[in-house]
C-alpha cells in the first residue's frame, strides 16, 4: 500500500457495488455538494462498503488516491439519469488514482452509520477496526489544523493565518465527522 503515514484520508461510504465500479473503471467518486464533508482536499480515499456489499459488507478494504475534484451536476455523471428529479443537484466529482486492495481489510465488527470521516495514513497503517481510524482525542485539532491548511492551499477554505483557537472537543468531532463513529448502533435491518 502507498499510503504514507502523514496523508490524510477521507473515509466514505459506499452504498452500491456499483459505485466501486465506478471508482475501479472510471476513476471518480461523487459527493453530492449539500452534504459534503468541510474539505475534500485530501491524499486519499477509504472505502466504507455498506450492507449492500454482502458478505463483503461493513468494511474497508480499497483505498484510492485523490487526483483533484470538479463541481457538476448528477445528471453529468449519470448520464442514464439525465431525467432523474434530482439531475440537476450540484455534486463533488472527486477524480482518483488507482484502487489498491488493502493487505487485509479493516472491519466493523457490527454496523456503524458512516457517511464521511477523516483518518490519517499513521491509522490507516495500523487499524485493524474501523474504530481504530477515529483520531484519538489529543490529536484531533492537528488534525483539523492539517485539514484547514490543506484546503487553504486549494484555495477551497478561507482561514484566517494566525486563528489558533481550542475548538470544544463535540465541535471538533462533528468537524471531523466521527461523532456517528463514536455512539453505538445496532443493526435495525436497514442501512444508508
Amino acid at each position: 500500500m502507498t499510503v504514507s503515514p502523514n496523508d490524510l484520508i477521507l473515509v466514505a461510504a459506499l452504498k452500491a457495488p456499483r459505485d466501486l465500479e465506478i471508482a475501479r473503471v472510471l476513476g471518480w467518486y461523487r459527493i453530492p455538494l449539500r452534504t459534503a464533508p468541510k474539505v475534500i482536499a485530501v491524499d486519499y480515499l477509504a472505502f466504507y462498503q455498506t450492507a449492500a456489499f454482502g458478505e463483503e459488507k461493513w468494511r474497508i478494504q480499497y483505498v484510492a488516491p485523490v487526483r483533484g475534484h470538479e463541481l457538476t451536476i448528477r445528471g453529468e455523471l449519470l448520464h442514464e439519469q439525465v431525467n432523474d428529479p434530482r439531475a440537476q443537484e450540484e455534486y463533488f466529482k472527486i477524480q482518483l488514482g488507482p484502487l489498491e486492495k488493502l493487505p487485509q481489510p479493516i472491519l466493523a465488527p457490527s454496523w456503524r452509520r458512516i457517511t464521511f470521516f477523516y483518518t490519517t495514513g499513521e491509522y490507516m497503517l495500523h487499524a485493524e477496526t474501523v474504530n481504530q481510524l477515529v483520531v484519538e482525542s489529543e490529536e484531533r485539532q492537528v488534525l483539523w489544523r492539517a485539514l484547514r491548511e490543506r484546503a487553504s492551499r486549494t484555495g477551497n477554505y478561507a482561514a484566517a493565518d494566525d486563528l489558533d483557537i481550542d475548538l470544544d472537543p463535540q465541535i471538533l468531532s462533528a468537524l471531523l465527522g466521527i461523532r456517528e463513529l463514536e455512539e453505538s448502533y445496532e443493526p435495525d435491518g436497514s442501512e444508508e
